[in-house]
């Protein structure tokens, strides 16, 4: 099998490893460091905020740069944000932590390509396999994401400034696993190519509509399930 393809099926596992990790502390730091109680998941907001204002710049990255330079960059803004995150939690910052976590979103909004570009790495007939391998890859965040944060979460005597200094070093592990991945070149863009359809008429397809109400809906009640359940299992005095 390409070794391309087990490549990024780890960076995915290590992209589901910084999400997990994201869901399972920021609302409880939210609630440690906001000034009023219903403000404790805004840093888990930012982060799916950031991920949605950041997709068309990474439209961009991805066409001018090609796949590799751009999520490189995304890993980059995973370790600055991961470092601000920190930061914010040291010096006791609630809002420098949610912007820290808008940020964030431009790496979320860049790892959600890695299965896109899995198709570009293998034939025809094997694409579905291999974008289905590298979303399998995401099972490795799904353990490795409450681990991590559980086991560096007292690392300093503030609480959780480890977890976020832990995403800094799963971002470099993360920059290393992409740097051996080989992806095809960037083509060279056509003086007459078609420039496609704007996106007003896309919109305006039922199958588009569909398409995002699913998402939409899906990913809401993801969210509301992910950000509560660290909150509610703290209210109701079970350990982290």
């Amino acid at each position: 099998m390409n070794k391309n393809l087990w490549l990024l099926a780890a960076a995915q596992g290590l992209f589901l490893t910084n999400n997990v990790v994201f869901i399972a502390i920021n609302g409880l730091v939210g609630l440690s460091l906001a000034p009023l109680g219903w403000m404790a998941t805004l840093p888990v907001m930012g982060y799916v905020v950031g991920g949605a204002l950041s997709t068309p710049l990474v439209a961009r990255t991805q066409s001018a740069f090609g796949r590799k330079v751009s999520f490189q960059i995304g890993l980059l803004v995973a370790l600055g944000s991961a470092l601000l995150c920190a930061w914010a939690v040291m010096d006791h910052n609630f809002w420098l932590l949610v912007a820290a976590t808008v940020i964030a979103g431009y790496y979320s909004a860049n790892g959600q390509l890695y299965r896109f570009a899995a198709a570009e790495l293998s034939a025809p007939a094997f694409r579905e396999k291999a974008i289905s391998l590298v979303l399998a890859g995401g099972l490795v965040g799904a353990v490795l994401g409450p681990n991590l944060a559980s086991r560096t979460r007292t690392l300093f005597d503030v609480p959780f400034v480890g977890a976020y200094l832990s995403l800094a070093v799963v971002a470099l592990l993360s920059m290393a696993v992409m740097a051996w991945v080989r992806f095809p070149p960037v083509p060279p863009k056509a003086a007459s190519a078609d420039p496609g359809r704007p996106l007003s008429v896309i919109m305006r397809q039922p199958v588009f509509i569909v398409a995002t109400a699913g998402a939409a809906l899906g990913y809401g009640v993801m969210n509301l399930l992910m950000a509560a359940t660290p909150l509610a299992m703290q209210v109701c005095g079970f350990p982290f």
